[in-house]
């Protein structure tokens, strides 16, 4: 099912084709790849040389992506494929993301297969994660669809790095996403990513004020590269000021990986400290991940200050959001997609294997 056709190109005036899917314009001669190494030019048309094509299956909780308003404990049938349009030293999925040797080791799957696995998985949404679902939209556009037909939701985690045609096709397919706010100034994003700012900020104005896609935004805190409290204040201030006070914000504790193996994990502290600033800037709905934190991964009502949805890890210990999303002791509603009673998924993360094609 690889070399799929892809979209998002044109040709430029010296014979090149252009690719239009993100912002880095890469331009093709016959035979070359993009920066993301799965579309390449082959003839005059643009592929996508890993539609159909797979990392792996996994069943993992909702908040794991994180996503804490989007069905509490529901559990959400995760893949990716490989390759990145970002080149980021502190890729977490690095062996994923900048593979170039996954041909051999990838399972196979149609758009169909993986909505009718997510299905008798029970799965209340297929999430396209581990690499960036941007890069091989038109295979993840096809997925959501075919999830859709079945009552399944489509969930994108992602670094928002895409381009303006590409982004009203892609977030039209999805229920909710959450984006990769990497830092807060374009000299991190260039140096540490090979990327820039601006687009990212795009993508978050977009979704929030031109889709229903519901929306929530992960910071990957790195001690010493973009943990400063003048930076965390104003990535808060731009949030509620551009996207307001009820997106949820994440920050997440870094761990050496890739290319930064000489930076210390980011403490539980920093978070901490992070999430108050957070919450002085006005944002009502800040979490803390990949640390022990009960209190930085519930959800707080802003209007009586209860513990909504207290959750240890990924687990949800207490639920007292009424079906419509209110607190049911002040009536106080609280954005998301909720149902009356949490999943009760946990903190399983359950591999599966997807062979047949549908």
């Amino acid at each position: 099912m690889s070399d799929y056709p892809g979209r998002y190109w044109h040709f430029i005036d010296d014979g090149r084709i252009q690719c239009d899917l993100c912002p880095r314009d890469c331009r093709l001669h016959e035979g070359q790849r993009g920066a993301c190494f799965v579309r390449q030019r082959s003839g005059d048309q643009m592929v996508l040389t890993t539609y159909g094509r797979s990392s792996g299956f996994c069943i993992d909780p909702i908040e794991k992506k994180p996503l804490n308003h989007f069905y509490p404990g529901s559990s959400v049938l995760s893949f990716g494929t490989a390759g990145c349009n970002l080149a980021c030293k502190f890729c977490q999925n690095w062996d994923i993301s900048k593979s170039r040797e996954m041909d051999t080791l990838m399972d196979q799957a149609s758009p169909q297969a993986i909505a009718e696995a997510a299905r008798r998985a029970n799965c209340k949404s297929v999430a396209f994660t581990y690499n960036d679902p941007v890069i091989f939209a038109e295979y993840a556009m096809d997925t959501a669809d075919a999830c859709h037909d079945l009552g399944i939701q489509a969930v994108a985690v992602t670094a928002g790095y895409i381009g303006i045609e590409a982004r009203r096709d892609f977030y039209a397919k999805m229920d909710a996403a959450n984006v990769d706010l990497k830092g807060f100034t374009d000299e991190f994003y260039i140096k540490l990513c090979g990327a820039h700012l601006q687009p990212v900020l795009d993508t978050l104005v977009y979704l929030r004020h031109e889709t229903g896609v519901w929306t929530e935004i992960t910071t990957l805190l790195i001690p010493g590269k973009n943990d400063s409290d003048a930076e965390i204040e104003a990535e808060c201030k731009w949030i509620a000021r551009e996207l307001g006070p009820d997106v949820p914000l994440h920050f997440t504790a870094f761990h050496p990986d890739y290319k930064m193996t000489g930076i210390v994990r980011t403490p539980a502290a920093t978070l901490s400290r992070a999430r108050n600033i957070a919450q002085a800037a006005g944002l009502h709905y800040v979490y803390t991940g990949n640390v022990h934190d009960v209190e930085g991964g519930t959800t707080f009502c802003p209007g009586c200050a209860r513990g909504v949805i207290v959750r240890d890890w990924h687990e949800i210990l207490s639920y007292s959001i009424s079906p419509d999303g209110r607190c049911q002791d002040c009536d106080t509603p609280l954005p998301g997609r909720f149902e009356q009673v949490a999943g009760d998924w946990g903190r399983r993360r359950v591999p599966v294997r997807i062979n047949v094609a549908a």
